[in-house]
């Protein structure tokens, strides 16, 4: 059984994970779909959904942690408006 401290510490984990990536874009994206994809299930009450819901959630954090892996050993050579702006 997966209870409500599980399901928040995923999210938080997602959201960290979201912001290691080096552009910006990615990191507003990961942000928007991890906030987006816990609204959406924010009312699962059947207990073997919630499992499911939150075996996915687990399954995304890790491809999230491989990716940013990749991103970070080659990182993009051009910054896109909104970074330079931000410098």
């Amino acid at each position: 059984m997966v209870d409500k401290a599980q399901v928040i510490s995923l999210c938080r984990s997602l959201l960290r994970a979201g912001r290691q990536y080096p552009d910006y874009n990615i990191r507003e994206y990961a942000k928007r779909r991890t906030l987006d994809g816990f609204r959406m299930n924010k009312s699962l009450a059947d207990p073997s959904k919630v499992e499911e819901a939150y075996a996915e959630g687990k399954k995304q954090l890790e491809v999230v942690e491989r990716v940013v892996k990749v991103y970070l050993a080659y990182p993009p050579k051009t910054k896109n408006i909104m970074e330079l702006k931000l410098q």
